[in-house]
Formats: structure tokens, sequence, C-alpha cells
């Protein structure tokens, strides 16, 4: 809830698609590119762009962009003109580096040695102004204030050891992870494939799934020979709006070639001896959708395991659980089932209160969160309410709602927090606001539970939330070694928890 009136901007999306089997295909590719990226639409709503192609060589492609959500961008009469195409990657933008303006939209196509690549990008460049001065110095200029540009143009460079005639686009996207450390994602369409690339952090996600007939999407028995096509997402929740199957994700530092004969491994690059993965913890915590799956594990059992932890680190003695609608839901389940205590509702919501254009005269800013919620009078009257919320980023949101509470009749409200006070910015592709607007570093945070008015505020520790989150992949790690005895190793775990800790996984460039 807090995110939404907070500032923080939930990175981008990325989404592809490649037809199986003969070409010209019989599938709708941007059909399914269009229904993936609106399942994706959370991550950013300020812009989207679609690039298809006919996957000859050379490739004609046919893109279109737009600002707005994807419905806005992407009208009926556009869809007619993207109609044919074997493959696709398309992009919905919150613009974490870069202006918000139609020049930004993603994909980027460029022209290289060996012909055009559209490229789709989530994250943002640690190193994103030392790398623009280098592009600069071998005399490219860049058209966008987008660090993704930067990244289409180091695609761009021919590597040392590169033929004329015969592109080595694994030495290119090699070059590029060397030059960059993290945060990205990437799709990069050449010709007749699509090559997903995730930076050997890990630090944004990116998974696989496979297109079946809709008779075979809910039985175990699907094989290579049933493939309509093959997508890749930035979360498994655009998959079944789709009609695929969850395949795999695509491993930290991993480069997969996707083309209409399958999916390969073509290279994995490391990450410094030593150093952990650094998975966004916050993808868990908020930005993703609560049916999307990382790591093995739903996003919504890990925020239920959230709320568990949160009721032993932080119990309250109070008479009912309740959260503000929606997204701290799955905390505030976990933390009722673990106090024993009953979940209620005690908000709804006003979901079409959106921009008005009413003019917010003094009485309606005094009425405040009352024009988007409901109190729920019944259900809690009289009394002692522990309301459940996902973070607390500036506060201003929380504290008119425990005012609604109390005089809708709460003797109590009593606020535990899911996840740990946010204290640093996020270089990595999440737009926090900076050090100085975040209320776990003002003076007020001392006494937070008078600044908001409430009865007492506790917060979800790092080491809790961690616990939570890596608690579900040991599990099934473990699951893995019985299933097969020969598995000895497990994938290393790690997390990225810098906002919380100021613990960055690599150092920063300026």
């Amino acid at each position: 809830m807090e995110f939404e009136e907070s500032g923080i901007g939930e990175e981008c999306g990325v989404f592809g698609c490649v037809a199986a089997g003969e070409w010209p295909t019989q599938l709708e590719v941007a059909q399914v590119l269009t229904l993936g990226l609106v399942a994706l639409q959370h991550r950013g709503q300020e812009s989207a762009g679609i690039v298809l192609s006919n996957g000859a060589s050379p490739p004609t492609y046919t893109a279109h962009k737009g600002m707005g959500l994807v419905s806005t961008a992407f009208p009926p009469e556009a869809l007619m003109k993207l109609r044919y195409g074997n493959l696709g990657i398309c992009h919905t933008r919150y613009s974490t580096t870069g202006i918000s303006e139609l020049q930004n939209c993603q994909p980027f196509v460029v022209d290289t040695l060996h012909g055009q690549i559209a490229v789709a990008h989530n994250g943002e460049l640690v190193n994103a102004h030392a790398l623009r001065k280098k592009v600069m110095r071998h005399g490219v200029g860049l058209s966008t204030s987008s660090d993704s540009e930067l990244i289409t143009q180091l695609l761009a460079f021919t590597p040392p050891m590169e033929e004329l005639d015969a592109p080595d686009w694994v030495a290119r996207i090699k070059n590029l992870m060397t030059e960059t450390p993290t945060s990205y994602s990437l799709l990069v369409m050449y010709k007749d494939v699509i090559y997903a690339v995730r930076d050997p952090y890990g630090n944004r996600p990116l998974c696989i799934g496979q297109l079946v007939p809709i008779s075979k999407l809910h039985s175990s028995g699907s094989g290579e020979e049933d493939t309509e096509g093959w997508v890749v997402s930035s979360e498994s929740c655009s998959f079944q709006s789709i009609g695929a199957k969850y395949y795999r994700e695509v491993l930290p530092g991993e480069i997969v070639q996707i083309s209409k004969h399958g999916v390969k491994t073509l290279s994995v690059v490391p990450r410094p001896e030593g150093d952990l993965p650094a998975f966004c913890i916050f993808e868990y915590v908020y930005f993703a959708r609560p049916d999307s799956i990382f790591e093995g594990q739903m996003v919504y059992t890990v925020r239920q395991r959230c709320g568990r932890q949160l009721a032993i680190e932080a119990p309250t003695d109070a008479d009912v659980v309740s959260t503000v609608p929606e997204s701290a839901t799955p905390a505030a389940l976990g933390y009722a089932q673990q106090s024993g205590l009953p979940y209620i509702e005690v908000l709804c919501k006003n979901r079409y209160v959106g921009r008005t254009f009413i003019q917010p005269n003094t009485r309606l800013r005094q009425l405040g969160v009352a024009k988007k919620f409901g109190a729920l009078t019944d259900n809690f009257a009289g009394k002692r309410v522990v309301l459940i919320d996902d973070s607390i980023v500036r506060g201003n949101t929380i504290a008119p709602i425990i005012k609604l509470l109390k005089e809708a009749g709460a003797t109590e409200v009593h606020i535990r927090v899911a996840s740990p006070p946010i204290r640093f910015p996020c270089y990595m592709g999440i737009n926090i606001p900076t050090k100085e607007e975040l209320i776990a570093n003002k003076p007020e945070f001392q006494d937070i539970a008078g600044h908001i008015g409430a009865a007492s505020v506790q917060y979800l520790t790092v080491e809790g939330l961690v616990t939570a989150v890596q608690q579900g992949i040991s599990s099934l790690q473990e699951k893995d070694k019985m299933i097969s005895s020969s598995n000895k190793t497990s994938r290393r775990v790690g997390h990225c928890t810098a906002c919380l800790t100021g613990k960055y996984p690599v150092e920063l460039e300026w």
C-alpha cells in the first residue's frame, strides 16, 4: 500500500516470444506479446513498445511504441499492422534513468555491422555514467537519456576476435557483461533468435515459458513435440494468460538462445570469486505479482512466511489482524495464522478514485484517505487492531488511515511492517526516494508510533526477511537432493538488501 503513495517505482518489464515449427507461423505472436505485456503492467505504466520480426535473413522489423498503459499504447489499428511476425520482443517502462518521453521507450533497434538488432532491458546500469563517456569516446552519439541505449550500443561494438562475416553474439554479450556487472535482464533479437541474458548477480528476474495447446496446459505429460512456441518474461505471472507453462528461470550470468528449435544455454558468465548472487529481495516484498515464481517458490507463499516471521518477532496484545488493501494481505494472513488471532477486513478500497477533475479544496484535503478507503466499522469497533503493511516509506499515508480507524471505533491500532525500514537509495533499477525523504532517516523515526498516531510500530528485521525468503529455497534444494542422489551441490543463494543495509553487491561508480 505505502509504495503506491511513496514515489517508489517498479522498474520495467520485458517479454519475448518465438513461434515453434514451420514459418510463417499460425501463432498470433503479436497477440501473445501484447497479453504477456499486460500481465507485466504493474512493473511500468509510463510507456510500452513492441518489435516483431519475420526472422528472415535479412529480417523485416515492424515496431510500435506509445505512452501510457499497454491498452492505450497499442490501439487495435496498431495491432493490425503487427499481425505478421514469427518472433518478437516488447517492453513496458517505468523510468529509473532517463525522462519519460517516447524517445526513451523500448525496445531499441539499431544497425550493426551484421544487420539490425532489437534490445529490451530491465534494470539500471551501476556504471552508466562511465559507460556513456566510453561510448562517446568511440565516436558514437547517444540519442536518448536512457542507459538501455548504452547496452544497445555496446552490443554493436565488434569484439577483437570476431570475423568480419560471422557475428559472434556470445562474445558481444560477454563483452557487455564484462563492461557492466549489474543490473540487467536483457532480450536481444537478431534474425531468427532471441538471446535472453541475466547479469551475473541475477539482480533482476527473468524466466522462460513453453507455449502448449490449451488441452495440454494443465497436464504433466507435454513434451517438446507439443510446443507451439517459447516465451521469456520478467515474471511467470504472464504465462497463464497466454497458455504457457513455466519452464525454468534464466540463471544469473546465463546467456540463453531461444529459437523455433528450442531453448539452449550458450554460456554462463561467472561472478567474481566469492561473490554471492544478489537477487533483489524487494521483488518478494512488493514489486512482483503474488502469483509469480522466483527461485522455485511462489511470491505469495514467501509473503505469508514474512507475516509468520513478523508475528514471531513482534507479537501484539490485540483482538484482530488486518491489512490496508491489498498488497500486504498475504503477510497479514501469515501473521494471523502464527499469532492465532482472527483475520478480518477493516477497510474497503474505492478502486475508481484515480485522478479526479475535482480540485482538492480544503474540505476534500481534510477528508484525506476517506476518499480512498471506507471503514468497515462493524468488524472492529471496540477492538484492538493489528494492521499489517508491506512497508512505511515516507509515513504520509499510514497516519491518516490510523486516524480513520480510531475515529471509526478501534480502541488501539498497532502497526506491524512485513519488511525492514528502507534507509538507502537503490541504484539498480528501483526508483526509491532520496535518503532525506525516507522516514527511517528522519528524527521522528525515533518515536514513529507517536508521529503516525499508532499504539506501537514494529518492523520485520533484515535477518527475519532473509530467513523467510530463503527458507523455501533451502526446502526445495533438500527435495532435489532426495530425488537425485547424484545432485551433491546446491546452487548458491544470495539476495540484494542494499536499500535496507547500505551494503551494495558491487562497488558503485559515479
